[in-house]
């Protein structure tokens, strides 16, 4: 344990000189830590904890998901709901069927195999995407529009997922019904929701009895926690269980008008605070480990054309999930414009979902190994390339704040 912590806070140290210069030199923090990774690895410095899904999916994932739903206001995500629905659910679709068909088409992947990489890769990552807006400032609708559709369709990626791995192991890319797959969806899904908000309304019952701010912050750490471990343990989504979770104790809670807010003025300042500094510990934590993991991959075991080839499937996809479906709703009170539907595109970052998933491959899949490999390519490009020119990107459609 004291070797774990001892590294813990090795790491952390790290990840504030790097937050430091990134600030001064105005460059992107989350890129900042994954190169700052790399380095740790050349120079061969021990950095436990390693990568690995479990130590993403339990203990980085809750923190990240539950502080970026609870600042979600529900009012303003009830006005986007059917364009960031449309996208989360048909977009990840889309895209996942892009980049599946293309790995088998053009790399002449099997089926299974290419369909669970074209899933576990096709959601846009919230630890990504959250981290990303939060470097560069942006605000308003557009933060909207894309921190809730990278919750949801994080949500549908994590669902799917399970739904294929199952298929491509049991039926070995047998046709599966349409009622088995939608009666899975809705149990996964549904009991997902179902727990998020009963743990949830529980918190905030909780809450409700007591003035103690401590005790309001620490409810809202067990709401977190407790709706993903109580979902994953009962076999349904963990990632909506968190999510909705954020979402009922944001809303009742942390932003409710202070007469009808269940939380005290006190502790509603301590909780944000609280989620804010998670999130930068996780954030830290999973971007610095990325970068450590990345330069122990032997990338030319998939080839330099079939990474290139994932890669650029990758935004394919995320172009033909985004544009096509932003067109149904041009001249509706939905519209997007057309320069926040660039950011949609290329601010579709890809992060830890996709390396927990990946890692979680059983070693029996067919092309298990390329599949991990495509993913950490995928990711690292998806950080670092697109993480670093999002700033010009945003300056050169005018859609940066004008106080960077």
């Amino acid at each position: 344990m004291g070797l774990t912590i001892s590294h813990i806070v090795g790491l952390l140290t790290v990840a504030i000189l790097v937050a430091i210069i990134a600030r001064r030199l105005h460059f992107a923090y989350t890129v900042g830590l994954v190169v700052a990774g790399i380095f740790l690895a050349v120079a061969q410095v021990e950095t436990e904890p390693t990568l690995t899904h479990d130590f993403i999916f339990y203990i980085i994932l809750p923190p990240l998901l539950f502080q970026a739903a609870l600042a979600l206001h529900w009012p303003e995500l009830r006005r986007d709901a059917l364009p960031v629905v449309t996208l989360a659910i048909f977009g990840v679709l889309i895209s996942a069927g892009v980049v599946g068909a293309g790995m088998v088409g053009i790399l002449g992947w099997p089926l299974p195999s290419a369909m669970v990489f074209g899933v576990l890769i096709a959601a846009t990552d919230p630890v990504a995407v959250i981290a990303m807006f939060t470097d560069t400032g942006v605000k308003g609708r557009l933060r909207l529009l894309v921190e809730s559709e990278s919750l949801l369709n994080d949500a549908v990626a994590a669902v799917l997922f399970v739904l294929v791995l199952g298929w491509a192991q049991a039926s070995g890319g047998e046709p599966a019904s349409v009622s088995g797959i939608a009666l899975a969806v809705v149990l996964t899904a549904g009991g997902g929701l179902a727990v998020g908000l009963l743990v949830g309304l529980g918190a905030i019952a909780i809450a409700g009895r007591t003035s103690d701010h401590l005790v309001e912050a620490a409810l809202t750490m067990v709401a977190a926690y407790g709706s993903f471990l109580v979902a994953e343990f009962v076999h349904v989504s963990g990632v909506l269980a968190t999510v909705a979770a954020g979402l009922l104790v944001g809303n009742l809670g942390v932003l409710a008008a202070s007469e009808r807010s269940r939380l005290s003025i006190r502790g509603r300042e301590l909780v944000m605070a609280v989620w804010e500094f998670a999130a930068f510990i996780a954030n830290s934590l999973i971007f610095l480990l990325i970068g450590v993991t990345v330069a122990g991959i032997s990338f030319g075991s998939l080839g330099l054309t079939a990474l290139i080839t994932a890669i650029a499937l990758v935004l394919i996809g995320r172009a033909l999930s985004v544009y096509p479906l932003c067109l149904i709703f041009a001249g509706s009170r939905w519209a997007i414009p057309l320069r926040q539907q660039h950011i949609l595109w290329w601010g579709g970052l890809r992060g830890a979902l996709a390396l927990a998933l990946a890692l979680a491959l059983p070693p029996s899949l067919a092309s298990r190994n390329a599949i991990v490999v495509a993913a950490f390519g995928v990711v690292t490009f998806s950080v670092i390339v697109q993480g670093i020119t999002m700033s010009s990107v945003l300056k050169l459609l005018g859609l940066l704040p004008k106080s960077r």
